[in-house]
């Protein structure tokens, strides 16, 4: 039986090590390697190739939908499944259009995450807990695309996921530092500042910073740890 290898992320170490103690029990699965971190993650799966990806939306460093955008641009066979402890529709098209093959909640069943595990070892997509191949995939899209408010990130594509500079910006905001703030902090002109937050608040559809602040810590855009983490080091 040719297994289907796996990686675990997850920096709630109690968590990570239940779903691989849980997946380890099946003769079909096996765990190659875990992470905590979202940069850890990427270069486990371009170094172990695992056949599925189980990460965390809500990661330090790179979150989870940054990383599935890394892995879909650069083409990397590792197909991912996205967990979240903010199950909603809108961070599920997120997903969707990321590039995941999957996106449940954390309080799935063990047996319900196996199941998915094979659904998407085997080709399928699981959004909206249906199981879907690529056609009905891009129905499915379409069809929430049609009842959520878009928000754009450059003509022709939405929910894109923030920039690197973008994600530089953000941390510095859920901080809440000013734009004058950021623009010393970042080696940056306060216009290009104004510009990167327009940017974001037009990504997440939000009208104002306090907005982009609690969209971005409900789901799991940046952590507030991690946002003073980062903060600190850059002073």
């Amino acid at each position: 039986m040719k297994k289907i290898t796996l990686l675990i992320v997850d920096d709630h170490p109690l968590f990570r090590q239940g779903v691989v103690d849980a997946l380890t029990l099946e003769p079909d699965l096996k765990v190659v390697g875990q992470s905590a971190s979202g940069s850890d993650a990427l270069e486990l799966i371009r170094s172990l190739k695992p056949a599925i990806a189980v990460l965390d939306v809500n990661l330090p460093g790179l979150n989870g939908q940054q990383i599935t955008h890394q892995v879909t641009q650069e083409k990397l066979s590792t197909r991912i499944l996205l967990v979240t402890g903010y199950d909603d529709i809108e961070q599920a098209l997120h997903a969707a259009l990321a590039g995941a093959a999957a996106y449940c909640s954390k309080n799935i069943e063990p047996q319900n995450l196996i199941q998915i595990i094979r659904e998407v070892a085997d080709g399928k997509f699981i959004f909206g807990s249906r199981i879907l191949n690529s056609r009905e995939l891009d129905g499915w899209i379409s069809e929430q695309m049609e009842g959520t408010r878009r928000s754009y990130s450059e003509p022709g594509s939405p929910f894109h996921p923030l920039s690197e500079r973008e994600m530089e910006v953000l941390e510095c905001v859920v901080k809440g530092k000013s734009n004058k703030e950021i623009a010393g902090l970042l080696g940056i002109s306060h216009q290009t500042v104004k510009n990167h937050v327009t940017s974001i608040l037009r990504k997440f559809g939000v009208e104002d910073r306090t907005q982009a602040v609690v969209y971005a810590l409900k789901h799991g855009w940046v952590q507030l740890k991690n946002a003073e983490k980062n903060s600190e080091n850059k002073i």
